[in-house]
């Protein structure tokens, strides 16, 4: 089980303006930054608490990848949608994806490059 995940990023500012409009699609806002006023270090995102973070300790030139949880089929597409408009890099239309190894039913999902050039995901995998 998480707790939570981060990236490191280049420019933090920059970078929240793009969470905050893909993760706010999702339903997840800035709950904490650092320093506490102004968030120039770090942004914690999430429901209550952070479980998502972006900040500039961590290295930023290793490219990750993080899906989230979309409630249903539209929160993928509004998240790549408001992604897009934020500054991201289509990395993979919404649609429906074939089923991981071991079998299953594939799932909806989209992909996104952030600022920085992370893959970041929304996912359903509901009917």
């Amino acid at each position: 089980m998480i707790d939570h995940t981060g990236i490191g990023v280049a420019d933090v500012a920059r970078s929240a303006a793009f969470y905050d409009a893909a993760l706010g699609a999702l339903g997840m806002k800035r709950v904490m930054q650092l320093p506490e006023h102004d968030g120039a270090d770090a942004v914690g995102y999430g429901v209550e608490f952070p479980v998502f973070w972006i900040d500039r300790f961590h290295p930023h030139g290793a490219k990750q990848h993080t899906a989230f949880v979309a409630k249903n089929r539209a929160g993928v597409d509004e998240f790549y949608r408001a992604a897009l408009q934020a500054g991201g890099t289509d990395n993979g239309a919404p649609g429906m994806r074939p089923p991981l190894r071991g079998g299953g039913r594939g799932y909806y999902a989209a992909y996104v490059l952030d600022p920085d050039g992370n893959n970041i995901e929304a996912t359903f995998r509901g009917e």
